[in-house]
């Protein structure tokens, strides 16, 4: 039994409610008991004086491009794929990939977040699984789709979908549940119609989450509407996709009818911020998807197109890019946190396992300590506003899941940090090297 003691808990749960010096009781996987108890714990976690709220849900990740942070500045988006990410992914190994994972990985769990959605390259997905596996975050993840003709990533259709049913077979449900598995095509311009359609079918079959891009770029838009004779999302209707269900990141573009189609037919949709700015996309409506009732979730996206994967900044600028074009108080803080909570859980299903504290749901818990100078004067009355205007990884003090500690006193537990480094250090430049990326004169800050 393990009981973190006397902490503010930001429940985020049907009521919003926030309860001050409230005892949190674990007991295996679970939360078990909030406040008062007449029990012996085991173990005691002191939060007197500290934030104890659900841990961050992403339901937008690409582990295999941890590698990449930095190598892919300054494009947009197609020209971003075409001339970087393409050619790095296709130049991983099944060790470099592993590397990736777990750099990824150490990064979330050290900021606070706690589950992810993860679109993985082409190949050796299995590395991704085990680095999931060996570090105890919750994660949906999936072998990426791509079958139209690319010289670098495309396979035939019949490969690519018996990789991901074996994948499939051998990982969905691991660990209670912990890693679950997603199909994950691309987006409309690297994946067939008759990959959709089969995608479809086997998704409503098996009852497995559909994991894509759809909306992020203007061009990208334009290019699927002239080629599919429709817009991205309706084309995704027209394949069937919508009849399942369908995780969509970005929809930064989508129309007013795309919109209302996502609503009816519970379409989750990620806002990824960071790289929705640092690739040129645009700036995506969460306004109106929360206007319209659409579930949507944050993601912080790839280290490439973003160069952290830290979910409170995600939080920050999911809150203040509304502002301009909709108003002050269109998106509230409190519903950027539900977003990165509870949102990011309903996006996955996952809506009665995480996401909230609340006794009977897994203990996926986050403490935080603001007694830092950034957080004073310690007068304030919206804990929210704390969360999404002020609040940064490095406040992060422990990370839980399913009741265990991953993260604490600024170590990892689940992986020896100093070999998470040196294996990703040395596996860039050799997967940079076979992408054709000469790094013999870059400066490594770490020599």
């Amino acid at each position: 039994m393990i009981r973190v003691a006397d902490g503010t808990l930001i429940t985020m749960d049907a009521d919003s409610r926030v309860l001050a010096a409230t005892d949190l009781w674990i007991d295996g996987s679970r939360i078990v008991h909030m406040g008062p108890w007449d029990r012996a714990a085991d173990t005691v976690i002191s939060a007197k004086g500290r934030m104890v709220m659900p841990g961050l849900v992403q339901p937008h990740i690409h582990l295999c491009q941890s590698l990449f942070r930095g190598l892919a500045d300054d494009l947009e988006l197609l020209d971003w794929l075409r001339l970087r990410i393409w050619p790095l992914e296709a130049a991983h190994d099944a060790d470099s990939l592993y590397a990736s994972a777990r750099l990824g990985v150490a990064e979330l769990l050290a900021g606070g977040t706690t589950t992810i959605l993860d679109m993985e390259t082409v190949h050796h997905t299995e590395s991704a699984f085990l680095a999931l596996a060996e570090s105890g975050i919750r994660a949906v993840a999936g072998k990426c789709l791509m079958d139209e003709p690319h010289p670098l990533l495309s396979e035939p259709m019949d490969t690519a979908l018996r990789e991901s049913q074996d994948l499939r077979e051998r990982w969905h449900g691991y660990d209670g549940g912990r890693l679950q598995y997603a199909f994950a095509p691309r987006f409309a311009l690297s994946v067939t119609d008759r990959l959709w359609r089969q995608l479809a079918a086997e998704a409503l079959r098996t009852g497995t989450l559909v994991h894509t891009h759809v909306a992020e770029n203007r061009r990208e838009v334009e290019e699927i509407t002239a080629r599919r004779g429709a817009t991205p999302l309706h084309h995704l209707d027209q394949m069937g996709l919508t009849d399942g269900r369908l995780v969509a990141a970005h929809g930064v573009w989508l129309t007013a009818a795309e919109q209302a189609l996502a609503a009816r037919r519970g379409v989750g949709l990620v806002h990824c911020p960071s790289s929705n700015l640092k690739l040129g996309s645009g700036i995506a409506p969460v306004a109106e998807w929360q206007r319209r009732g659409i579930a949507f979730g944050i993601g912080a996206d790839g280290a490439p197109c973003n160069n952290g994967l830290d979910g409170f900044w995600e939080m920050r600028l999911a809150g203040l890019l509304p502002k301009p074009a909709f108003g002050a108080a269109a998106v509230s803080a409190q519903a950027v946190v539900h977003a990165a909570t509870m949102g990011g859980a309903r996006v996955l299903g996952l809506e009665d396992r995480i996401g909230s504290l609340e006794v009977g749901k897994e203990a996926d818990v986050i403490v935080l300590d603001w007694q830092g100078v950034p957080h004073r004067p310690a007068v304030f009355s919206d804990p929210y506003s704390q969360l999404v205007y002020q609040t940064h990884s490095r406040d992060v003090m422990l990370t839980m899941v399913a009741g265990r500690v991953l993260y604490a006193e600024g170590r990892i537990k689940s992986m020896d940090r100093a070999a998470v480094v040196q294996d990703a250090e040395q596996a860039v430049q050799r997967v940079a090297r076979r992408a054709g990326l000469d790094l013999a004169g870059a400066t490594w800050l770490w020599q």
